[in-house]
C-alpha cells in the first residue's frame, strides 16, 4: 500500500520548494537479514521487493539498501569484487531492477550503498594491479616498499586488528588496507581511479536509483608521504591497537573534498537525486561539514553521535543540534539511532523494564530531530540486541577482538515476519544468525493486529512528522537541557511544536500548553512520567 498522507506531503513539497531528501525519513534494509525468498536462509532482492508494502506502510520517504553487490563476504558485502554485479545469493540485476520499479510503484525513493575506499581482493582491478609492477593498474592500490629491516612502510593499524598493512610477494610490497587484509585500499588520487569510480555512479543512476549512501568516504586518501600517525598520550582501556593512534595520516586528507565535487557534479547531472555521506572517526565533525559544504558537494551527512553512544541524554541532543546549526553556511545533517554496525539502543540504553516505553519516546524524539533521519529494519518494531555466542559470530571484526568488541552480529539478525511460523516467516531454511528470543512476540503480523503496538506507533510518528512541516524542516531551538530534561522548539512557517521528552526513570515538573500533537507514556497535569514525551502546537 503507498504510504500515508502521500498526497497532502506533495503539495507541502510544491508550497515550500524543498527537496524531497530534506526532513526526509530513510528505511535502511540490511539484505541478509530482511527477508529470505529462496529457503537458503539469507535475505535477498526477491524478498526485498516481496515486503516493500511493509516498508511504504510506515510512512517512509526512501529505502537505503546495504551492498548486494557481487562480493566474496569476507565483510559480508562490503569487500566489493564487482561494483556493477549482483552477487548470486542475493539474486540478479534484473532483481535489482524489480526491486527499484516496486519501490518507485509505492512512492519510495531508492538510495544504495557505494563503497569507494576500498575494494575486494578479488575484484580484477586488485588482481591486475598486484600482478606486477608495471601492468596498467599497478598504481590503482597503494602499494609501498618495506623499510630496510622488511617492516611495513609505517605504524598505521587498521580498524579490524594489526597493521594495516600485508606483504605481497607477487610485487613484493605492501599494500595497505584500513579495514580487513581482503579490502585493498584503492589510490583515490588517481584520475583512473577516480573515472572508473565516477563511470560507477553513473551506472546505477542509469538504473534509475535516486541516490547514494557513501560508505566510510573519509578513508578515500591516505597521505601520499606515508608518514606515522602520532599515538594518542594517555589513552584510556583500549580494545584495539587502531585505537592507540591519531588517524591523521590514513585517512581525512583534504584533497577528498574536491573528488566529493565531481561526484556531486555526476549526480546532479541527473536531476532530483541525493547524496548522503556516512563519515566516522576523530576528526568527523569537522569533515562531516566540510563535506557537505555548500551547494557542491553532498548533500547530507551523518556521524557516529548516537550509534556509539553509552547513553541518551539531553546534554547529547543539545550537543548534537549545536554542531549544527541552521545557518547558510552549515550543511543539512542526517541522524541514526541503529543501523548495521552498532547495537539496538532499546537494549543499550535502558535497562529491560523500561524498553517497551523507551522505544516510543526514542521514536518520538528521532523523528523531531532537524534533518533527514534513519530507521534501521527492525527499530520500528522495537527489536532488541540479540546475544549471539562466540561459536555462532559472523562478524569478522567480533571474532578478531573477542571478547573486547560487541558483535555487530546482535543488530543484524534477520526480521522477524510471522510470530508463529518456523523461522518466523523470514526464511523456510535455517537462518544465517538467530533470532532473539523475544523476537516471535515482537514479529511484524503480531504487532500488525495490536493497535498499541510499536509498530503502530512508529507509523503514527512518522506520519506526523510528515504532516507537520515544523517537525520535518523547522528550526530546533533548545530550551532545556537538564539532567533528564529535554526541551525544544521547532519552527517553520509560523507553527512552532515544543518538544518535551523525559529521558529518566524518574517523573519530571511540566508545564502543558494547550495544543498537544502526541505523547508517549504517562503526562500529567503538571509532570511527565519516566522516558515519556509530549509534542504540543503553542504557535
Amino acid at each position: 500500500m503507498p504510504h500515508a498522507d502521500a498526497e497532502p506531503l506533495e503539495r507541502v513539497r510544491t508550497a515550500t520548494a524543498e527537496p524531497w531528501w530534506k526532513g526526509a525519513a530513510i528505511y535502511q534494509i540490511y539484505p541478509r537479514s530482511f527477508a529470505d525468498s529462496d529457503g537458503d536462509g539469507v535475505g535477498d532482492l526477491r524478498g526485498i521487493a516481496a515486503h516493500l508494502d511493509h516498508v511504504a506502510s510506515l510512512g517512509v520517504d526512501c529505502i537505503w539498501i546495504s551492498p548486494f553487490y557481487t562480493s566474496p563476504m569476507k565483510d559480508f558485502g562490503y569487500d566489493v569484487a564487482d561494483y556493477r554485479g549482483v552477487d548470486p545469493i542475493f539474486g540478479s540485476l534484473a532483481d535489482f531492477d524489480a526491486v527499484v520499479a516496486r519501490a518507485h510503484a509505492l512512492g519510495l525513493k531508492v538510495l544504495i550503498d557505494q563503497v569507494y575506499s576500498h575494494s575486494s581482493d578479488q575484484h580484477p582491478w586488485f588482481v591486475e594491479s598486484r600482478s606486477g609492477r608495471d601492468n596498467l593498474k599497478a598504481d590503482w592500490y597503494v602499494w609501498a616498499d618495506p623499510k630496510p629491516d622488511g617492516a611495513p612502510p609505517n605504524n598505521w593499524q587498521s580498524v579490524f586488528g594489526g597493521p594495516s598493512w600485508t606483504w605481497d610477494a607477487r610485487r613484493e610490497q605492501y599494500y595497505h588496507h584500513n579495514f580487513l587484509r581482503e579490502q585493498p585500499q584503492l589510490d583515490c588520487r588517481h584520475p583512473e581511479v577516480q573515472e572508473a569510480l565516477l563511470d560507477i555512479t553513473r551506472f546505477w543512476l542509469d538504473r534509475g536509483v535516486d541516490g547514494f549512501r557513501f560508505d566510510a568516504i573519509n578513508f578515500m586518501m591516505c597521505d601520499p608521504a606515508l608518514r606515522d600517525n602520532p599515538p594518542v598520550p594517555n589513552p584510556v582501556k583500549r580494545t584495539r591497537p587502531f585505537d592507540f593512534q591519531h588517524h591523521i595520516h590514513n585517512q581525512s586528507q583534504p584533497e577528498i573534498a574536491l573528488f566529493l565535487e565531481r561526484l556531486r557534479g555526476v549526480i546532479d547531472s541527473y536531476g532530483d537525486r541525493f547524496a548522503l555521506a556516512e563519515v566516522g572517526g576523530e576528526q568527523a565533525l569537522t569533515e562531516m561539514h566540510e563535506y557537505t559544504a555548500g551547494q557542491s558537494r553532498l548533500h547530507s551527512a551523518y556521524g557516529f553521535d548516537y550509534l556509539y553512544a553509552e547513553a541518551l541524554t539531553p546534554e547529547l541532543v543539545a550537543r548534537t543540534v549545536e554542531h549544527w546549526r541552521d545557518a547558510p553556511d552549515v550543511g543539512w545533517p542526517s541522524w541514526a539511532f541503529e543501523n548495521h554496525d552498532a547495537p539496538r539502543a532499546v537494549s543499550r540504553w535502558v535497562a529491560p523494564e523500561h524498553r517497551e516505553q523507551f522505544a516510543r519516546t526514542k521514536m518520538l524524539l528521532l523523528a523531531s530531530l532537524r534533518g533527514s533521519i534513519i530507521l534501521f529494519q527492525g527499530e520500528e518494531l522495537g527489536l532488541t540486541q540479540v546475544d549471539v555466542p562466540f561459536e555462532k559470530l559472523q562478524d569478522p571484526e567480533a571474532i578478531a577482538n573477542w571478547p573486547q568488541t560487541l558483535s555487530r552480529d546482535g543488530v543484524r539478525t534477520p526480521m522477524p515476519w510471522r510470530g508463529d511460523a518456523r523461522g518466523h516467516g523470514f526464511t523456510r531454511g535455517e537462518p544465517w544468525l538467530p533470532f532473539g528470543p523475544d523476537h516471535a512476540r515482537l514479529a511484524v503480523d503480531r504487532q500488525n493486529a495490536d493497535p498499541r503496538s510499536q509498530l503502530s506507533f512508529t507509523r503514527e510518528v512518522l506520519a506526523l512528522r510528515r504532516r507537520t512541516p515544523a517537525l520535518r524542516w523547522g528550526r530546533l531551538v533548545i530550551r532545556e537541557a537538564a539532567q533528564r530534561q529535554l526541551v525544544f522548539d521547532r519552527s517553520y512557517g509560523g507553527r512552532t511544536v515544543r518538544c518535551t521528552f523525559n529521558l529518566g526513570d524518574a517523573e519530571i515538573p511540566l508545564r502543558r500548553n494547550d495544543g498537544a500533537l502526541m505523547t508517549t507514556g504517562l503526562v500529567l497535569a503538571d509532570a511527565l512520567g519516566p522516558y515519556a514525551a509530549l509534542l504540543e502546537e503553542i504557535e
